[in-house]
C-alpha cells in the first residue's frame, strides 16, 4: 500500500515538471496530424494580438507517454517573397529631336528581358510625356507603354520624383524613349533592368470599420482604421476614385496606447511610413511587418479639392513555421509571454537540410494555460475582537506599570 502511494506521488510530481514550462505562457493549440520529421505551420491571424512584437514567445512544446517536455525547433518564414533584380548592360547610341520632342535610343546587346528603365535628368522641375518603342532592327519599332507621365518636382517644401518606367517584359535589342517636350531633356543617366519578385503572399486583412473626418483647420483628411483583430501589417493600398492630377504628402501612423482622462480617451499614435499620394502611380506604401489593430491616415490637402478616397486595403504577409520533430509525442503550439527572449535553434545553420515540400499542420482550438493562483498573506488579525483584545491587554499592562513607578516613586 505504501508503495502505491509513493508512486502516485511520484507520478504527480513528474506531471507537474513537465508542464511547467508550458505554464509559463498564456495560451496554447494542440498540433495535429504530424506524420513526419519536418511539417509547416502557418499562424492563424488571431494569434497576433496574444503575442510580442517580435513574435519571440512563440514554443513548440511536446509531452511524450512518460510525461517529459520536449521542445521541437522552428523556423519563423514570412512570405516576402525572392527579390530579382538584375542591371542590364546597354550602350546609348543616339539623341535626336524633331518639332515633336526628343528621342533616345539605347541598344541592349545581348537579347535579355527588361521591364524597367530609371532615367535622371538634370532638370530639376519637369512634367513630360514620354512613350517607348522596342525594336530587332530599328527599321520596325512596336509600342511598349504610351503617353507615360513623368514629372520631378523641387522647390522648399517638396521633393519629388517619378521617373522610372515599369512595362510587361519585353525582349527587344534596341529601345526608343521618346519625351514629348519643347525643351531639351537633359538626360544624366538612364538605368534599364530586369525586377521581379516571385512567391510572395499576402493576405488581405478584413477591416472592421473606416471612420473619415476633415480637418479643415490643418487642411487635412483623417482616416481612422481598425482591424477585426491586431494584425501583422506591410503593406497599405488606398484607392483614390477621382480622375483628376493629384499630389499630396501623407503620414500613416499607429496607435500605440491609449489613456482615459477627465477629457475622454487620449490616443496616443507613431508614424508607421509616409509618402505621397499621387495620381501617376498605384498608391501602396509598404513598411516592415507590424502587429496593429488600429491605424490613422493623414493626407494633408493644403489648399487643394478634398480627394474622394476609395477603398482602403490593409495587407500582410503569410507568417510560417518550418518546425522538426524527432520524437513521438503531444505536441503544442504554445505562445504570450512577454518576457520570453528569442529563441536559437541548430536548424537555422542547417536550411538546406529542409525539404522544399512541407504538409502543414492542423491547429486545434485555442486553450488558457491555468495558472496557479498565488495566494495572499493572511493579516496577522482577521478578526477585529481578537485586535480589541490585544489592544485592551497593552492598555491595562501599561496602566499596571504607571501605578507601580507612581508607588515606588511615594516612597
Amino acid at each position: 500500500m505504501k508503495l502505491k502511494v509513493k508512486i502516485t506521488f511520484l507520478l504527480l510530481f513528474i506531471s507537474s515538471f513537465s508542464f511547467g514550462q508550458m505554464k509559463q505562457y498564456h495560451f496554447t493549440r494542440e498540433l495535429k496530424g504530424i506524420s513526419d520529421l519536418w511539417h509547416k505551420i502557418v499562424l492563424p491571424n488571431d494569434i497576433f494580438g496574444k503575442l510580442s512584437q517580435d513574435l519571440s514567445d512563440i514554443r513548440i512544446f511536446g509531452i511524450t507517454a512518460n510525461n517529459d517536455t520536449l521542445e521541437a525547433p522552428y523556423l519563423l518564414h514570412l512570405s516576402t517573397g525572392k527579390v530579382s533584380h538584375t542591371n542590364i548592360a546597354f550602350k546609348t547610341l543616339n539623341a535626336s529631336h524633331n518639332d515633336k520632342g526628343y528621342y533616345f535610343t539605347f541598344e541592349i546587346p545581348a537579347l535579355q528581358p527588361v521591364n524597367q528603365i530609371k532615367l535622371e535628368f538634370k532638370q530639376p522641375n519637369f512634367d513630360w510625356q514620354v512613350t517607348l518603342e522596342g525594336s530587332q532592327n530599328q527599321r520596325e519599332w512596336f509600342t511598349v507603354i504610351e503617353d507615360y507621365r513623368i514629372l520631378s518636382i523641387k522647390n522648399k517644401s517638396t521633393d519629388f520624383q517619378f521617373t522610372k518606367l515599369s512595362f510587361p517584359s519585353s525582349k527587344y535589342r534596341f529601345f526608343r524613349l521618346f519625351i514629348r517636350s519643347k525643351k531639351k531633356p537633359e538626360l544624366t543617366t538612364a538605368y534599364i533592368a530586369q525586377h521581379t519578385i516571385l512567391n510572395e503572399t499576402l493576405i488581405d486583412y478584413p477591416v472592421k470599420k473606416i471612420f473619415t473626418k476633415e480637418n479643415k483647420k490643418a487642411k487635412q483628411t483623417e482616416i481612422d482604421i481598425e482591424m477585426q483583430v491586431p494584425v501583422p501589417v506591410s503593406r497599405i493600398n488606398i484607392g483614390v476614385k477621382d480622375t483628376f492630377d493629384y499630389y499630396r504628402p501623407i503620414n500613416i501612423q499607429y496607435l500605440t496606447d491609449s489613456l482615459k482622462t477627465e477629457q475622454g480617451w487620449k490616443y496616443n499614435y507613431n508614424t508607421l511610413t509616409s509618402g505621397t499620394l499621387n495620381s501617376l502611380e498605384k498608391n501602396e506604401f509598404k513598411t516592415s511587418s507590424r502587429t496593429i489593430q488600429k491605424l490613422r491616415i493623414i493626407i494633408h490637402n493644403q489648399d487643394n479639392q478634398v480627394l474622394n478616397i476609395g477603398t482602403i486595403q490593409v495587407k500582410g504577409y503569410t507568417h510560417e513555421l518550418t518546425t522538426r520533430f524527432t520524437k513521438p509525442a503531444t505536441y503544442y503550439l504554445t505562445y504570450g509571454n512577454k518576457k520570453a527572449g528569442k529563441p536559437h535553434y541548430d536548424i537555422e545553420r542547417f536550411k538546406d537540410k529542409i525539404p522544399e515540400t512541407l504538409t502543414t499542420l492542423k491547429l486545434g482550438d485555442e486553450q488558457a494555460i491555468e495558472k496557479e493562483e498565488t495566494t495572499k498573506p493572511a493579516p496577522l488579525f482577521q478578526n477585529k475582537i481578537w485586535l480589541w483584545t490585544v489592544m485592551l491587554v497593552i492598555i491595562l499592562m501599561l496602566g499596571w506599570f504607571t501605578l507601580i513607578m507612581i508607588r515606588s516613586r511615594d516612597k
